[in-house]
């Protein structure tokens, strides 16, 4: 047998396993590094988070990344350099993560990456039959586990893909898993560039868990941020707290088919970009408005669209339900001021904090619950939440 193959086949039945997830989002802020303690599969998942550290990104990978990033016509040889590069950049951020926390690579038995996502079409938004659903990350596997030596899972959203879904969002299987309570209705919320949630219902209820995107969170502002001021985002919501919301484009931004169409659903910024803003403004037909009024109104849009979806889940279901908050999102302080404002008393809102886990390594843990059950779990079909035995990730070994 082949040595890696005998190792992997070792993992699958050690007591526990050390993986380190890797999340990079579409907001393009950093690489998020969880490393987490993970014993048995299923729903007898414990994962424990030991350490996390969040890696930003310097320009040259943002400007990379905008090359391809969520475009319909790219450069193809840039394109399958990226594929290669962004997997040598973030071995080279997990080797020196490492370091820094005095950990040799060999300690690690996996690493759960879920790559850089550059395009996001499904078919329900492409409106190409002949085309189905699809979604690409990059940040190949291979290059990762060569670099690092670690065995390495990646290209997640490929699998649920092929089982007839969107590609997103994944994170349901480890919210059932970890964070279903016996007697709350809980919706897991996540605000990264585009916001989505789980609906976790109390444990033994007859309803089911979905995750739904529900349009955008930080993308947007991100992008107008860095357009017309050359920054990241509105950090601290400073510009956006100057503003006023101006209800025309408000309006404007929430009419489009997306936010009526039944749920799961998913989305990105192939639908939510700045193009999309230009046209609304269009449509509202608003004179001349300051930034700082387009970064308030940006803001709300966000919050609202968040907050219509939740309220409508309470009104269809019938249930008290309690939100809890992870993502980048959670730092805008505008932004989640609006959305406590809306929900007010009929839902409570928390930071995932409340729940013992980082708000901001919650994502990056979720992918390393997804790659112990591709290694230890049962396999099975990635529809069956009240039973989500899953297997998902491509794995690639380091020789």
């Amino acid at each position: 047998m082949h040595p890696q193959i005998e190792r992997l086949s070792n993992l699958s039945f050690k007591k526990e396993r050390t993986i380190l997830g890797l999340m990079s989002g579409t907001s393009l802020d950093g690489l998020d590094i969880a490393l987490c303690t993970l014993k048995g599969f299923g729903k007898n998942t414990e994962m424990h988070l030991e350490k996390f550290s969040s890696h930003e990104y310097n320009n040259q990978y943002r400007t990379n990344i905008r090359k391809v990033f969520s475009k319909r016509e790219v450069d193809l040889q840039t394109l399958s350099g990226l594929h290669a590069w962004v997997g040598n950049y973030h071995a080279s951020c997990v080797l020196e993560v490492l370091k820094n926390w005095g950990i040799s690579s060999k300690d690690i038995d996996l690493i759960a990456s879920h790559g850089q996502s550059v395009f996001h079409a499904p078919q329900r938004w492409t409106k190409d039959n002949l085309l189905p659903n699809s979604t690409f990350q990059i940040g190949d596997g291979d290059h990762i586990a060569v670099k690092t030596g670690i065995i390495t899972l990646s290209d997640f959203r490929q699998k649920h893909v092929a089982a007839g879904g969107e590609g997103a969002p994944l994170v349901a299987y480890g919210d059932q898993l970890l964070y279903s309570h016996e007697r709350e209705y809980r919706v897991s919320l996540n605000i990264g560039g585009i916001s989505n949630y789980t609906f976790l219902p109390k444990k033994g209820s007859k309803m089911s868990a979905f995750a739904t995107d529900v349009g955008p969170g930080n993308t947007l502002m991100n992008s107008y941020m860095h357009k017309y001021f050359g920054l990241e985002m509105d950090r601290g919501a400073s510009i956006a707290s100057k503003g006023e919301v101006n209800s025309a484009l408000l309006e404007a931004l929430l009419g489009h088919s997306f936010f009526n169409e039944k749920l799961p659903k998913t989305t990105g910024p192939e639908l939510f970009n700045l193009s999309y803003v230009e046209r609304c403004k269009a449509q509202s037909g608003i004179l001349p408005i300051s930034h700082e009024d387009i970064m308030c109104t940006l803001c709300e849009f966000s919050a609202k669209a968040i907050c219509d979806s939740i309220l409508s889940l309470k009104n269809d279901y019938a249930v008290d339900i309690t939100v809890y908050i992870s993502g980048g999102g959670l730092h805008n302080p505008l932004l989640y001021e609006r959305i406590k404002d809306r929900l007010k008393s009929a839902v409570p809102v928390h930071s995932f904090e409340l729940l013992g886990m980082n708000p901001d390594a919650k994502e990056a843990c979720l992918f390393a619950v997804l790659a112990n059950e591709t290694v230890a779990g049962e396999g099975g079909n990635y529809q069956i939440l009240d039973n989500p035995n899953i297997c998902m990730g491509k794995i690639s070994l380091p020789y």
